[in-house]
């Protein structure tokens, strides 16, 4: 069984080389142990008393010497089957663990002036969906990227869209043109509705903010917080003409 093998199977370095020393050599001194395993004799000592609590050194006293051998290297599998077993027997609390982990919210933040590419473009991902935004006319760019490639990209994927607009002329002259990319919009009474960012819920359990003004955008991915959010939608929604 070579050095690294031994280190593998969770052995430090020094308790590979003088274990390995102790097989070719048999019963035999600490002295030689070290001189053969070429580490130091006050950590050979110890490395001895390592191994022994291990189960794979056991030492004797032979006419008032201390003599140490290795046992046989089939303890190795032995101790990892230990071991083994021991984790099978914690993995029902690890598990229980990573279920506490997997039910945190994961939340992504993004800067930048192309920020927002990073909610539309992940609402992309989710075919034959349905999304609900809450419309933010005052930094909305009715650019290359909206009108050229995000919009006619979601209808080609069957996105559906519900929109919520301030109740201002502005928005209502371009109603009709969302109207055509698989959407439907509602207006809320603009003194009511002061949307400084713009928000979209989508994908079942995520909801994207972004703030254009501060050139920022988040993602969280939270089926508590995607149904809060929804649910507030849904209110606004059956209120509103």
């Amino acid at each position: 069984m070579t050095l690294d093998a031994l280190k593998n199977a969770g052995l430090n370095e020094n308790e590979a080389k003088v274990y390995l020393a102790a097989l070719e050599l048999g019963e035999t001194s600490v002295y030689r142990l070290a001189k053969k395993s070429g580490v130091k004799r006050t950590t050979t000592y110890l490395e001895v008393e390592s191994l022994k609590e291990k189960g794979l050194m056991s030492v004797a006293h032979r006419d008032n010497m201390l003599v140490c051998y290795a046992e046989n290297p089939k303890k190795i599998a032995e101790m990892l089957e230990e071991k083994k077993r021991g984790v099978e027997k914690v993995m029902p609390e690890l598990l229980a663990f990573t279920n506490l982990i997997d039910k945190k919210p994961k939340i992504r933040y993004f800067e930048g002036k192309e920020a927002y590419k990073e909610v539309f473009g992940d609402v992309l991902n989710y075919p034959d969906s349905e999304t609900l935004v809450t419309f933010n006319e005052k930094f909305w760019n009715w650019g290359e990227y909206f009108t050229d490639y995000f919009m006619p990209k979601r209808k080609e994927k069957k996105i559906w869209a519900r929109i919520l607009f301030r109740d201002i002329p502005e928005l209502r002259s371009i109603a009709p043109r969302v109207e055509e990319y698989l959407s439907q919009a509602k207006f809320v009474p603009s003194e009511k509705f002061q949307m400084e960012i713009e928000m979209v819920i989508y994908a079942k359990d995520k909801v994207g903010f972004v703030s254009y003004d501060e050139e920022m955008a988040i993602i969280i991915e939270s089926k508590k917080i995607f149904d809060t959010q929804k649910s507030l939608f849904e209110v606004i929604w059956e209120n509103v003409k």
